[in-house]
């Protein structure tokens, strides 16, 4: 079975230190969650490539 997102919420919860922010924790699920997005882009091909991403950044004058 596929954990929800409030059981994966609820592991990273688990795992900050006790001292930690809310801030911080805030932090933590947003860059969490960047990471599922850029996966999930990936999954549908909305990728660049190495060079496409080169030429991008190069010809920016």
């Amino acid at each position: 079975m596929t954990p929800t997102t409030r059981d994966q919420v609820l592991e990273v919860i688990k795992t900050l230190p006790p001292e930690t922010s809310v801030e911080e924790a805030m932090e933590r699920l947003y860059f969490l969650a960047n990471i599922e997005a850029g996966l999930r882009q990936v999954e549908t091909g909305q990728v660049l490539s190495h060079e496409d991403v080169k030429r991008r950044l190069l010809d920016r004058s």
